[in-house]
């Protein structure tokens, strides 16, 4: 069979076949869905931790600083997540894609995402300038979060493939991430559900409403405050 009649043969099948939908508990792994039409529905809520500036790093920088600037972010995100509940659902880059599941997952998502704001402010940025003191190189961040109903499925070929995450949630957190840094920035249906200890501070509302020009003009929830590590 040649390349052409083989994908239109996957193609004409993946249109046709019905498709095995169940309720997910837990966030699916890639070997729990399977390569035909099978997909995992679950409420989840979804963080996207993403460098600023990543292109004038590489661009102005050595590559072992660039480097080091990643894996550094990337570590220190990945940690936070995790400590808070997170599952690491995919590196892309300067960027990391976590989803939490629960009853206290947008809680746990903006405590994460609020964490990392501190980890880039007290921790990587003081060891670049310890380290670095006439390098004028400043890591600044975005995180993005929204919640919603995802639908799960498993794409690529064999060998060679990953899952895929479809639904608003995702596809919102991904774009909020992509937002002027350095702030954590949150759905209107994320701000409502999470408890005060992550919206107010000795009861100052720590989120500023704006609208989301860029996008559908729907008000969403930005922050410059920060979770101290312990």
């Amino acid at each position: 069979m040649g390349l052409k009649d083989e994908i239109q043969q996957q193609v004409k099948a993946t249109f046709q076949t019905d498709w095995s939908t169940r309720a997910g508990t837990v966030v699916p792994s890639d070997d729990s869905i399977k390569l035909s039409n099978d997909a995992v529905e679950l409420e989840a809520t979804v963080l996207y931790a993403d460098m600023a500036d990543s292109t004038k790093l590489v661009d102005g920088y050595k590559n072992w600083f660039a480097a080091a600037i990643y894996k550094t972010f990337l570590f220190s995100a990945a940690k936070i997540i995790r400590a808070e509940g997170g599952t690491i659902t995919a590196y892309d880059g300067d960027r990391i894609m976590a989803v939490f599941i629960g009853g206290s997952k947008n809680t746990a998502a903006v405590r994460a995402g609020m964490k990392i704001k501190w980890a880039v402010d007290e921790i990587i940025n003081p060891a670049r300038l310890a380290k670095f003191a006439n390098n004028q190189y400043i890591v600044k961040h975005v995180v993005g979060i929204d919640t919603s109903k995802l639908y799960v499925a498993r794409t690529g070929v064999r060998g060679a493939n990953d899952l895929v995450w479809v639904g608003r949630a995702a596809n919102y957190a991904a774009k909020l991430s992509t937002l002027p840094e350095s702030y954590t920035y949150i759905t209107k249906a994320v701000y409502d559900v999470m408890i005060d200890e992550v919206k107010l501070s000795n009861g100052t509302n720590m989120w500023t409403p704006v609208l989301w020009n860029n996008f559908d003009n729907s008000t969403i929830y930005r922050s410059h405050w920060r979770v101290p590590l312990i």
